[in-house]
């Protein structure tokens, strides 16, 4: 791979620029005013990150998540390229690519989780397990749905994913002007898209993390294969997208240990005791260890001169200050993890996540099993789940059922056709598009993709209020 075809400004639609010669922006440039005005970007306002149903002002949702992970990309962007330059790695680099390679990261965080559903990752268990569930026993004309859809149709079903429906959203869904969506220029495209393989090429045991999850829909195979033709990463990650990946996991594992403290879920001295008990042992080398116990060192300076200082509540001020320092020291691991490993990952052949071969490696681990433990795994949160779990179920079972017979020739109950009509008419107007000349078998995939696109596309606020009024809750 190299960076004068990576950087890709091809876009789905062409279009002219020359109307506005005053404009000196770049084409990446032009993608981050198409985000921040578009009604996907806003809505991430109404999605939470960690606490579903929460309405605490304090608690970073979708959209301040997206907003630190564009921040830390674009940051490492700079560190990493400029080494690269100083440091005659890449003759093919110039100077001028790395204000368009920091303008892509800039976009690309702040749309990596648009096509996240409500009710943060535990929406997305709930799509798949409710389709794992439910698939084998729905009919349609007499036969299973099951036994009517391919087996990479029912695999995108079965492993409804974020990511997927992000390049779904940002390519066909945002219905604005055409069947195109935002138009975004396809190098953005290919950093967001951090598992290039589809629903049957996941293998979570082959050690590849290209593999883990699925990038693309059946649905979206043409527009997948145009993007990465376009920019020549083929098969392999973008080598952006390993950037990406390191500033959302910073920006995530960093934001839930803080979140937790001010919520109550685990405290200063219980956060201090767990790093020095249960993680120092797992450092692989005497690097890792000294940047991990640096780190600890850090957490109880930054407490004593809370203490010294007679601050209001110490034990969080000087969580907060050890965050800032934490994000500090991850973003230079993984600066060192992407410029240490530049050569295979412009090979396509580097196959892990570039924190996790740095002196930071153990220190992110500890921080996310920490939050895993104490929060995700907490009965507050099973609680909410629970509640979100009712709503999934109620708004699933429904519009499913309605999109089954939707667009056919068979009839459809009076109360179907009013609950297909809720859907929203650029959902609907995609759908047409898209179902122009497949076959019945096809249609039928992309009905029941109608009713992922319609429900994940709902903020939490949103879904809670269609759940209560369809169900007659007042």
């Amino acid at each position: 791979m190299n960076w004068k075809k990576l950087l890709c400004e091809k876009r789905r639609r062409s279009y002219s620029t020359t109307a506005v010669s005053s404009d000196m922006r770049n084409e990446f440039q032009r993608d981050y005013h198409r985000i921040i005005g578009s009604a996907s970007f806003r809505r991430l306002q109404d999605k939470t990150q960690v606490f579903p149903l929460d309405r605490g002002d304090f608690v970073r949702t979708r959209l301040t998540h997206s907003l630190e992970v564009s921040s830390f990309a674009k940051s490492l962007g700079q560190m990493i390229f400029r080494y690269i330059l100083n440091n005659d790695m890449d003759p093919e680099l110039e100077a001028s690519d790395i204000e368009k390679i920091c303008s892509v990261l800039e976009c690309a965080g702040l749309v990596h989780d648009i096509g996240n559903p409500p009710f943060g990752h535990f929406g997305e268990d709930y799509v798949r397990d409710w389709f794992r569930r439910n698939l084998q026993v729905m009919e349609f004309g007499g036969t299973k749905v099951s036994d009517i859809l391919s087996e990479q149709m029912k695999g995108d079903l079965y492993n409804f994913e974020g990511n997927a429906q992000a390049l779904r959203i940002l390519t066909k869904l945002h219905y604005l002007v055409d069947e195109n969506g935002m138009n975004l220029t396809y190098t953005l495209l290919n950093t967001i898209i951090k598992y290039p393989v589809p629903s049957t090429g996941i293998n979570k045991k082959s050690g590849d993390i290209r593999e883990k999850k699925m990038g693309y829909y059946l649905a979206d195979k043409e527009i997948f294969e145009d993007i990465v033709n376009s920019t020549g990463a083929g098969s392999c990650r973008h080598p952006l997208a390993f950037i990406l990946e390191a500033a959302d996991d910073i920006a995530y594992k960093t934001a839930d240990i803080e979140d937790a403290v001010k919520k109550g879920f685990i405290s200063y001295e219980k956060l201090l005791s767990e790093l020095k008990e249960n993680y120092m042992q797992k450092c692989k080398d005497d690097g890792e260890l000294e940047e991990f116990g640096r780190a600890v060192g850090k957490l109880e300076d930054y407490y004593k001169q809370a203490v010294a200082r007679k601050v209001n509540s110490p034990e969080q001020n000087a969580v907060q200050r050890w965050i800032i320092y934490v994000q500090g020291v991850l973003l230079r691991c993984a600066s060192y993890g992407f410029t240490r490993n530049y050569n295979s990952i412009m090979s396509g052949s580097f196959r892990t996540e570039i924190l996790a071969c740095s002196n930071g490696c153990t220190l992110a681990y500890a921080l996310g099993d920490i939050a895993y433990r104490y929060v995700f795994c907490s009965k507050e949160i099973y609680r909410l789940e629970i509640a979100a779990g009712q709503i999934y179920e109620f708004l699933l079972s429904r519009f499913t059922r309605a999109a089954l017979t939707f667009d056919t020739e068979k009839e459809s109950t009076a109360i179907d056709k009013r609950i297909m009509s809720l859907i929203s008419e650029n959902y609907i107007r995609a759908y047409k598009v898209s179902t122009e000349g497949k076959n019945e078998d096809e249609k039928l995939y992309l009905r029941l993709m109608l009713v992922t696109d319609y429900i994940c596309g709902m903020t939490d606020g949103y879904a809670q209020k269609v759940y209560r009024e369809l169900s007659g809750i007042e």
